[in-house]
């Protein structure tokens, strides 16, 4: 059987990727295929893969400069050809699940979820300050022909995986189309309890919008409790703006070291509404509670007062009186641990391997040993 991987980009190491490298796992002789390729920036973990880029990589640039031109990215993935493989696995949150498959090849998306930049301000998703002022004239004009293309091309998989209930629904509301819940992978036994955690909070993720990290910085603010932030982004300036001495900005941190980070916090603050959320799955696996806003993918995986803490109004005010909360309860670490043991890796490629082998099976195809 010959078999097709596609990510909308390999330009990060995040949540995403780690979808893909679970496909690379299942399939690993395939060859991926993405509008544009990073190696440093994806920390290596694709080194070695046959990775096929679409011609916005012949961009100066192109890790950046691609996002630049957002008309030209539909055009660029429909000029993949996929025509030689029996089955095509994207990882999708914006493009890839519009790829172009002829004849028989059968085309199974795993939607982390619809384009959100379609459906809200690209501003909230991205900032200001990573596009030029004339590029940001020119997006709102450029938004109903990637709306319209999105609702089009969302109909050319013949089916969806997705990794949430909360984007199950959306992927209902926006397509009209029905999909299987496999929740994401999570490295478990990469995380550990540690004996004895450290006096701090902490925050992971990229430095964007909707990750509502402001909130979290001016509550501590307010708190005057340490918090540690880890990750990078174009929102990095202007938080920094806004914090006191007590919440420190780590930047990024190897794969190696982030384990320690969970395992020695006191939790992880989660103030975002989220499609899944692997970072609070990784605070789990290391024992450590989560405080996150009663929204979203977090409401799936977080037990509250057993596992975390929830709270209601994206307020520096709701979050503190949380943080309050968090610290009047007692948590049991080995049992939190045990709580995401279901979400490991292993169990997230079984799953995979069992959804595609039925549907093959169904199209009369050779399965997947």
């Amino acid at each position: 059987m010959k078999v097709a991987l596609v990510q909308d980009y390999l330009v990060q190491y995040g949540g995403a990727e780690r979808v893909l490298e679970e496909f690379c796992n299942i399939f690993p002789s395939a060859p991926i295929y993405t509008l544009v390729y990073d190696k440093k920036a994806t920390g290596g973990a694709f080194e070695g893969r046959d990775v096929r880029t679409s011609f916005l990589q012949k961009f100066p640039r192109p890790k950046s400069s691609y996002k630049m031109f957002p008309l030209l990215m539909p055009m660029a993935m429909e000029s993949f050809d996929f025509s030689k493989y029996d089955l095509v696995l994207s990882s999708s949150y914006a493009y890839a699940n519009g790829i172009i498959s002829r004849g028989s090849t059968v085309h199974a998306t795993y939607c982390h979820s619809p384009m959100r930049y379609a459906r809200i301000n690209y501003k909230e998703i991205a900032g200001d300050s990573i596009y030029p002022k004339f590029i940001q004239k020119l997006i709102p004009f450029s938004m109903p022909y990637i709306r319209l293309w999105d609702a089009q091309s969302s109909q050319r998989p013949d089916y969806y995986i997705c990794n949430s209930k909360f984007v199950q629904n959306k992927i209902k509301k926006y397509y009209q189309r029905d999909a299987k819940i496999i929740y994401p992978p999570l490295n478990f036994h990469k995380f550990h309890i540690s004996n004895k955690p450290k006096g701090y909070f902490l925050l992971v993720g990229r430095l964007v919008p909707y990750k509502r990290f402001d909130i979290a910085i001016k509550a501590f603010n307010e708190l005057g409790l340490p918090l540690k932030i880890i990750g990078t982004g174009p929102e990095l300036k202007k938080l920094q703006k806004i914090s006191k001495s007590n919440i420190e900005f780590v930047g990024l941190v190897s794969e190696q070291e982030l384990p320690k980070y969970y395992a020695n916090a006191q939790a992880l603050i989660f103030p975002q509404e989220e499609d899944f959320g692997i970072t609070a799955l990784e605070s789990m696996a290391s024992g450590r509670p989560v405080i996150a806003y009663n929204r979203g993918g977090a409401l799936e995986s977080i037990k509250n007062e057993q596992a975390g803490v929830f709270f209601e109004k994206q307020t520096p005010q709701s979050l503190a009186e949380a943080v309050k909360k968090f610290k009047t309860l007692k948590f049991d670490s080995r049992k939190i641990r045990a709580h995401v043991a279901e979400f490991d890796r292993l169990e997230f490629r079984r799953k995979i391997v069992e959804f595609l082998n039925e549907k093959l099976e169904e199209e009369n195809k050779l399965i997947i040993a």
